[in-house]
């Protein structure tokens, strides 16, 4: 399937294609999300994407985002620290380790995490960062759900480009690749795709 051909030359606004591509991921069947998960996994593992890293941020699936759920079971096996996101008072991103059935509750979003924070990391010391994409492109633009919770969280990237920084890898359903995103100046780029078919090198 070819790239979703929304350039920068074209008049759709960033919510139309976000509407678009939202809804495309969540006309997949259950059975198609469970084996674009599995093949997400094994993209993944078999590129060696987790290296060295001991400190993983993952999130739970929602609104038809591929899951990753297989990968962080898969970290959780090879004694990773695994972490999921959750909204914090700033309107930003706290990052709180999770183990596989601790406890959740919802956000005011509908969206599970961790009922206890009390166990947080910073975000800058984490190792890397799986994200969910509405839309990307493969030269590291990703259009998100619009909140700017990641971008607050990691604009030190932008305004400090010496500073320590987790690799951010974002995470999608083939279909959600369109051939180029207009960046706004506070958007923060990855440094890698993995979807479903493969895992692509951004920047």
């Amino acid at each position: 399937m070819k790239p979703y051909r929304a350039s920068i030359l074209e008049p759709t606004s960033r919510q139309q294609l976000r509407q678009q591509l939202r809804a495309k991921r969540r006309g997949l069947t259950r059975q198609q999300q469970r084996k674009a998960s599995l093949q997400l996994k094994r993209h993944i593992s078999t590129t060696g994407l987790f290296g060295r890293h001991s400190h993983i941020a993952f999130y739970l699936p929602n609104d038809g985002e591929i899951s990753p759920l297989p990968l962080l079971m898969l970290a959780h096996q090879q004694k990773r620290a695994c972490y999921l996101p959750v909204l914090a008072p700033n309107n930003s991103l706290w990052f709180v380790r999770y183990r596989p059935g601790d406890p959740l509750k919802p956000n005011r979003y509908g969206i599970p995490e961790p009922a206890n924070t009390q166990h947080r990391r910073k975000a800058w010391a984490l190792g890397m960062v799986f994200l969910p994409l509405v839309g990307f492109d493969r030269q590291g633009g990703r259009l998100g759900m619009g909140g700017g919770f990641y971008d607050r969280c990691f604009k030190n990237s932008l305004l400090i480009p010496k500073m320590k920084q987790p690799h951010l890898v974002g995470l999608a359903h083939h279909c959600q690749e369109v051939d180029s995103l207009e960046l706004e100046n506070w958007d923060i780029p990855l440094s890698k795709v993995a979807t479903d078919r493969e895992v692509i090198n951004s920047i």
